[in-house]
């Protein structure tokens, strides 16, 4: 029997590789015979872009760059084993997590400091970049991010202005680098499908959570339409899905950077070639903390069942919401949760490991009983 396991984290209690570690202990209990594959899995969100980094074999690196607002700050970035692939998350560096929330204020934060974190990368020599845009303080179109790897943006008397949210509309003129190296292939992690600008943009969706009122939604709003237009792009290709990610950074990171987005789910699935592992497994055992009505909206466990096809996908959690129809719905066979007596949350996360351990067990066992039965 082959069994491959792709769950996500436990939040709180435990990350994926753990997670799979749990299962593939829980299955040895039932035969030690068992193949067990391990990939261990996100949503596209937290946790994504260290994973990457994990099935990379790489390490994290740290420097200098320039928060939100522009003061010095350490953030980390990843290198892989090889040295080919930089991994960045774009929240270490600008992300809304960084300021106070008396200091959000997406009219004078710049994605600069994302910028000095792809400079770097670059200056490393590598190959390929990954960047995660999740969390951002930022509603800039990404020219923060563009004026750290040297791009100019003058007003109408030909002077250079900061490169911030509120100047968006102010920018008449946008000056490329000059010939230098070039830049290596970039994937975005996005899972965001809102446009540049409009009702659904990212102003006017996400503004509010930066420190944006709605004045300064209005402001971001027709900053962000000028700036679109001055680039002479096609407006079906610049308001586009994806590109009001990170307060514009999506368009940004493609117009700026020849960037691809991607889902982040996708990314990870075709980075560990989860297609190619599913050769010859009898069974598919995912899980998270929570499987509920988000389960069912969100992308990992869809993404799962989709590739599966006719292999059994079975899922281990730890709050089980969802009814036996969305259940199949979803496309999943059986779901447990390791909870197996009542417990406060406290104390239900100490024992996670045990938990997930054992719910696999009960679940293979069943599973390899039965398959005996039938051979």
């Amino acid at each position: 029997m082959k069994i491959l396991l792709a769950p996500d984290k436990f939040r709180g209690s435990l990350d994926a590789p753990q997670v799979c570690q749990a299962m593939a202990e829980g299955i040895k209990m039932v035969s030690p015979e068992i193949e067990v594959i391990s990939l261990p899995m996100a949503d596209g969100g937290e946790g994504t872009l260290d994973l990457l980094l994990w099935y990379a074999g790489g390490q994290k690196r740290t420097a200098k760059v320039h928060d939100p607002l522009g003061r010095l700050i350490y953030a980390q970035y990843g290198i892989s084993a090889d040295g080919k692939t930089a991994f960045i998350e774009m929240a270490t560096a600008s992300g809304l997590n960084l300021l106070k929330t008396d200091e959000r204020n997406p009219l004078l934060t710049s994605t600069f400091g994302t910028g000095e974190l792809i400079k770097t990368a670059v200056e490393a020599g590598v190959e390929q970049i990954i960047l995660g845009i999740g969390g951002s303080a930022t509603t800039d179109a990404g020219i923060g991010m563009a004026k750290a790897l040297g791009w100019q943006f003058l007003d109408a008397n030909n002077q250079e202005i900061e490169a911030i949210g509120g100047n968006l509309s102010l920018i008449k003129k946008i000056v490329p680098p000059l010939p230098s190296s070039k830049l290596p292939e970039i994937q975005v992690a996005c899972d965001v499908t809102n446009p540049l600008y409009g009702i659904n943009g990212a102003a006017h969706i996400y503004g509010p959570q930066k420190g944006a009122d709605s004045e300064a939604v209005a402001i971001l709003d027709m900053g962000l339409t000028d700036f679109a237009h001055l680039t002479g792009l096609p407006e079906d290709t610049f308001n586009g899905p994806g590109f009001g990610a990170a307060g514009g950074l999506g368009f940004g990171c493609v117009f700026f950077l020849n960037a691809k987005l991607k889902e982040g789910v996708k990314l990870l699935m075709d980075f560990c070639n989860f297609d190619k592992n599913l050769y010859n497994v009898d069974l598919i055992i995912t899980g998270e903390g929570k499987i509920d009505n988000q389960t069912l909206q969100g992308k990992l466990i869809k993404g799962i069942t989709n590739k599966a096809q006719q292999i059994p996908v079975a899922a281990i959690c730890g709050t089980l919401a969802v009814t036996p129809q969305q259940m199949q719905e979803i496309g999943i066979f059986y779901a447990n949760s390791i909870l197996n007596k009542p417990q406060s949350l406290a104390d239900a996360l100490q024992v996670g490991y045990e938990g997930v351990r054992d719910a696999t067990y009960y679940l293979v066992n069943m599973f390899y009983q039965i398959s005996a039965i039938k051979s």
